[in-house]
This record gives C-alpha cells, structure tokens and sequence, in this order.
C-alpha cells in the first residue's frame, strides 16, 4: 500500500474523512489514466496546445497524490506551453506514464475499485 502514491496531502485535505479519501481514489482512477494516454497522444502528434492543456489538467491530482513526478510533468507542460520544438520530453513523458499506470493498478488493489 501506498509505494507509488502517498496518501498524507489527500488525507490532510479530507480531515481524515475514509469516504472522501475513496471519493478522490475513484476520481483518480476515473480522470488520470485517460488524461494520460490524451497527454502521449498529444506529445506523439507534436500537438503543443493538447500536451499543455492535458498536462495542465494533471498536475494537481499528480501532486496531491504525490506520484513523484510532478516536475517531470511541468517539463511535459512546458514543453506545450512554450512550443519547445527542439527539446525531446519522450523520457520525461514516460517517467509520467509508468508513474500513472503503477499508482492506478496499486490504487485500484488498495480500494477494491
């Protein structure tokens, strides 16, 4: 439990409450792993504004539920935010993308979802 992602911001935030704490684990599940595949594609079709407008969507779920690549993903979205043509994000994209699969598979185990 909890080695891919960290409980301590969502439980600060819930005030301890178990039902809310399941409430965003569902809303995790739901959101994060479809952004992050709309995130690849958007990286893979050089498309700036869609990699800038996932990434964006991201970031607060990625920090609340400390997935430990939250610079990683402000790298993406910079990446789409200032069309940064030049620069290859391909290894920054995938920390983000293995990190997202491993806390949704352990998330889903330790809720039951």
């Amino acid at each position: 439990m909890e080695q891919h992602y960290k409980l301590d911001k969502v439980r600060e935030l819930s005030g301890d409450d178990q039902e809310f704490i399941e409430t965003l684990a569902m809303t995790f599940l739901e959101e994060v792993p479809a952004d992050a595949r709309l995130l690849k594609i958007a990286v893979d079709s050089s498309d700036h504004l869609a990699t800038y407008k996932a990434a964006h969507k991201m970031k607060p779920t990625i920090d609340l539920f400390e997935l430990g690549v939250l610079e990683e993903l402000i790298e993406v979205q910079d990446w789409g935010k200032f069309e940064q043509k030049g620069k290859d994000i391909t290894g920054q994209l995938e920390k983000v993308m293995v990190a997202v699969e491993k806390a949704a598979a352990e998330i889903k185990a330790d809720f039951n979802l």
